[in-house]
């Protein structure tokens, strides 16, 4: 939505004092959901946050929470311009962040996301933060990307290292993330902290019921629903369920997949070769493509319609996208894959199978369907929300985050 841009870094909506720790929240002009969750329960413990986002990221919440200060210093971000208007956008941005930097305000920055100049976030704009006197913390949301996307390189592991070892406090959301940093980038231990994931309960959920949502996306009552959610890539692992279905026996005329998610820039071809397999399994009535981008608004449609989500990933350090079903009840089955298996109680929130085996993830979507946890999913749902709010409450996050803030605050002092 389009919002008045508040780039001039001069005005605060909230004066600081000293009582308030003061940060800025550096979110690369994406992912509203995880950085809303988060500043919002920041600014509840007293932190007063400047959240650097844009028109996309931009939340009627941002303007009337306390504490919180929205600085739209992208402005849109939208992909139907020219090329010239991309370069000038990107050059605005770039120009107001070093300003915003350089002028009095937040001493603590925090970065969920880099922007796409990868390259140069890590690098030098990570040397101009400590020259500006910052304390720099990183949420690493994925160790190495490249590597899981199967695009690694030398490069891309020595700026990754070089971020890494500038950054002063580093949050990952599981042990074996930390571990990954420690062995693979030569972080110190100390400088690592496990936080959770941050339940995504921000995603908009409406009084719309499960039937109304099947007959939005057209499926019928009663038949088995399975969800693939998110973007189209190979680490993703649909490759792998589409040949699970050609494996199912006592569900397969029951069952339907409903793929959700457009495909990630660069991986047309992988998705050509999932729909060929699609029509030569003769699986087209039993598939159902939304191949595109999911409005957050239409997010509930998809897990209020469906019975069980599946992720066959082959590689992965971490995913949100369990932590959006849980939001909606909604079990899952996964692969056994980076930390996935943590995330899941066998039999009471999902099942885990052997990842990159369709043969065994055919067998856990039957296993699921013949289980209790299916059979009472009505009942089961609440019961699955207040797990997961519990164990990935953003209250945890915010303890954590913010005794960081704390500790890196009492160096500079």
């Amino acid at each position: 939505m389009a919002t008045q841009n508040t780039a001039d870094v001069s005005s605060d909506k909230v004066s600081r004092s000293e009582k308030y720790i003061s940060v800025g929240l550096l979110t690369g002009g994406e992912d509203m959901t995880y950085a809303l969750g988060l500043a919002t329960s920041l600014a509840a413990r007293g932190v007063c946050v400047d959240y650097i986002g844009s028109d996309a990221t931009d939340n009627p919440e941002f303007h009337t929470t306390p504490l919180i200060n929205f600085r739209n210093l992208r402005g849109d971000q939208s992909e139907n311009v020219g090329y010239r208007e991309k370069v000038v956008r990107i050059f605005r941005y770039y120009y107001r962040l070093l300003r915003y930097t350089a002028l009095p305000g937040p001493s603590v920055f925090h970065i969920l996301w880099n922007n796409k100049f990868e390259f140069f976030d890590r690098t030098l704009l990570m040397v101009y933060y400590r020259l500006m006197g910052k304390k720099v913390l990183l949420t690493v949301h994925n160790v190495n990307g490249a590597k899981r996307d199967g695009l690694d390189t030398w490069m891309n592991r020595k700026t990754l290292r070089f971020q890494y070892r500038m950054a002063d406090q580093l949050f990952v959301h599981t042990n074996l993330m930390k571990s990954e940093l420690i062995h693979d980038f030569n972080v110190h231990r100390e400088n690592i902290s496990v936080i959770p994931f941050g339940i995504n309960n921000v995603t908009p959920c409406s009084s719309l019921t499960g039937a109304e949502a099947r007959s939005r996306l057209g499926v019928n009552a009663n038949e088995k629903i399975g969800l693939f959610f998110g973007q189209i890539a190979p680490y993703k692992g649909l490759d792998s369920l589409i040949s699970a279905l050609t494996r199912l026996s006592g569900i397969r005329e029951e069952f339907r997949l409903v793929i959700a998610g457009r495909v990630k820039r660069g991986y047309s071809a992988y998705w050509d070769q999932i729909q060929q397999e699609i029509r030569r399994a003769g699986l087209e009535h039993r598939v159902l493509e939304k191949i595109q981008f999911i409005a957050e608004d239409e997010i509930e449609i998809f897990f209020k319609a469906a019975d069980l989500l599946i992720l066959p990933y082959r590689n992965i350090s971490q995913s949100g996208v369990p932590f959006l079903a849980y939001n909606f009840g909604l079990p899952v089955v996964a692969t056994d894959v980076g930390s996935l298996r943590e995330d899941i109680v066998e039999g009471e929130t999902g099942f885990v199978c052997k990842p990159e085996d369709p043969v065994d993830l055919a067998a856990k979507i039957e296993k699921y369907f013949s289980s209790d946890l299916y059979r009472s999913l009505d009942s089961r749902r609440s019961q699955i929300r207040e797990f997961a709010n519990d164990r990935y409450s953003w209250t945890k996050v915010a303890e954590i985050v913010h005794g960081a803030y704390d500790h890196l605050l009492e160096e500079l002092h």
